[in-house]
């Protein structure tokens, strides 16, 4: 009987392995599936890691270009604070009054390169014909604005330039 035992007791070892065998392939094929899962997380946790980084290094960014725009600003309104200082106090100086004619002593005018002051009974062609043979016309279109039939003794006017 000795022998029959160990022929039984040996079909069962068999059974046994080979569910065992069954079960260790079936447990394989799970470890295999979670080990591509487990590959997939890792992946994602690398780019989660870079989209870290990249987002740090964004943030210094702008950090960094809020700051010098900031500066930026503050230079500019320092230099049209003093822009507006100069403006206003070339308006104030323009806003002096003159001394009025007959009021004070008077210097005489003097003419610069290029200019005439008008004498009694001077015309823009009579100022033309003496300094160049000029037209009036001519003497006209480099004195945009003045009237020549009110043209005042000691008025500066411009010659104009010779051909």
């Amino acid at each position: 009987m000795l022998p029959v035992g160990g022929v039984i007791l040996g079909a069962l070892a068999l059974i046994v392995g080979g569910y065992g065998a069954i079960k260790a392939s079936s447990l394989q094929k799970t470890v295999a599936t979670h080990q591509e899962k487990i590959d997939k997380i890792d992946g994602l946790e690398s780019q989660v890691g870079s989209v870290a980084g990249a987002s740090d290094k964004a943030t210094k960014d702008i950090s960094s270009l809020s700051r010098t725009t900031q500066d930026a600003f503050n230079t500019v309104a320092a230099d049209l604070a003093n822009i507006h200082a100069s403006i206003v106090k070339i308006e104030e100086s323009q806003k002096a009054r003159p001394v009025a004619a007959g009021k004070g002593p008077r210097e005489p005018v003097v003419a610069g390169p290029g200019e005439y002051v008008v004498k009694a009974g001077d015309s823009f062609a009579k100022i033309g014909r003496a300094h160049g043979g000029f037209t009036s016309a001519e003497v006209a279109s480099v004195n945009p604005g003045v009237d020549p039939s009110k043209l005042k003794i000691g008025q500066k006017i411009k010659l104009p330039q010779k051909k």
